[in-house]
């Protein structure tokens, strides 16, 4: 089942006093299947942050199309953006976003908190995610109370506590140490596993092998994608490498 859809996708930014103006992306086209694990490649610059500040719905696009579960999210008013993320898709960020005056718990609870939910349903929610990401112990704790790695995963854990179509991940393993990173692209091969759709914006060559397809982004389009099918993470890894020294020495598109 087709979950996400874009479309055509376009952003130009007009510089601070309107002199110039900047195409961040150009024509982006691409859909995800429920289930799937995708990551978006490219060098800086390229316009995939901005691909991923849209498909978050934190930024418009200047034409094309954005469809999640069928239905658009180009076209949503402002007063309905807030309840649509907090429906439909959850957050994990490079540096945690945690609230330090909360403990680990509050945090994980917070997009449940605003939308109304009884806490008894937040802690029946909780319980199997909390054993599934082993933070059972450490829930009362806060963020300055506990590792980078730890702070991850209780921000995996408040991306999935709704319940969302699509959890999108910015950079999740850039404040990460090497074990660290190990143990939540774990998680994530996990939860995908299990049905959750993951779309993860990386620069790492590694984070990216663990994805069961990698798109690459190049002057604001689609350049080329890898499907992983039966090719291990070390396959896969070979492959992204070569892949993105193509793009860097100019190659030309592979699509």
């Amino acid at each position: 089942m087709l979950i996400l859809d874009v479309k055509n996708l376009q952003k130009t930014y007009t510089t601070r006093f309107g002199g110039n103006q900047v195409q961040a992306l150009s024509d982006v086209s691409f859909s995800v299947e429920k289930g799937e694990y995708v990551a978006i490649m490219g060098e800086s610059g390229s316009g995939k942050t901005t691909l991923l500040n849209i498909l978050a719905s934190l930024d418009k696009p200047s034409r094309g199309e954005v469809w999640l579960n069928g239905k658009s999210i180009v076209t949503l008013k402002e007063k309905e953006l807030a309840t649509f993320r907090r429906n439909n898709l959850g957050f994990v960020f490079q540096d945690f976003n945690l609230l330090d005056t909360f403990s680990l718990q509050d945090n994980i609870f917070l997009p449940l908190v605003l939308s109304g939910k009884d806490f008894n349903e937040m802690r029946s929610r909780l319980k199997p995610i909390a054993h599934k990401l082993r933070i059972e112990d450490i829930l009362q704790k806060f963020p300055y109370e506990v590792s980078g790695g730890q702070k991850q995963r209780a921000a995996v854990a408040r991306a999935l506590i709704t319940n969302p179509q699509l959890i999108l991940a910015d950079e999740p393993t850039g404040a990460l140490d090497s074990h660290a990173s190990d143990e939540l692209l774990r998680l994530f091969t996990q939860i995908n596993n299990e049905g959750q759709t993951i779309l993860m914006v990386t620069h790492s060559t590694k984070a990216a092998s663990h994805a069961k397809r990698v798109l690459f982004i190049k002057d604001g389009e689609v350049f080329h994608q890898l499907y992983k099918a039966s090719m291990s993470n070390e396959e896969m890894y070979q492959k992204i490498s070569d892949t993105l020294a193509i793009i860097a020495t100019g190659g030309v598109n592979h699509e």
